[in-house]
């Protein structure tokens, strides 16, 4: 069945046809600043599994670190999906953006070296200093 996502104004509407590995939340640094949280729940999905339905135009990217592009709607600021050039195949799609239920909950955390004190994640899940 498919998933179901949009940017927070609309304007930016996907597909995904099938989740391609379990998801994770990555508490990198990098990840925190652009989701203004403490952590950014992801999901691998195979670029022929993932479908921008609206709003094309609207999407900008930023090279977050060499060889990265973080893919933002520019009316309302939400980052949908990350990707690698170099890597073509795969996208990252940020499942905060989902409409409907992915049928699946993030299985680890990673990148736990880079979490903030102050911001609190579930310790009952696995944790990678890195991601591994």
């Amino acid at each position: 069945m498919p998933i179901f996502g949009s940017c927070q104004c609309k304007a930016v509407t996907y597909q995904v046809q099938e989740i391609d590995g379990p998801m994770w939340n990555c508490f990198c640094q990098t990840c925190r600043k652009s989701h203004a949280a403490d952590h950014n729940t992801a999901a691998k999905v195979k670029s022929e599994h993932f479908k921008i339905l609206t709003g094309q135009d609207t999407l900008h990217s930023f090279e977050s670190t060499p060889g990265k592009l973080r893919w933002f709607c520019s009316v309302c600021g939400s980052h949908v999906y990350a990707e690698r050039p170099a890597s073509p195949e795969l996208k990252v799609v940020r499942a905060g953006t989902f409409d409907t239920d992915p049928g699946s909950v993030p299985m680890s955390n990673v990148w736990v070296s880079h979490a903030e004190p102050w911001l609190a994640h579930d310790p009952s899940k696995a944790s990678s200093p890195e991601f591994p």
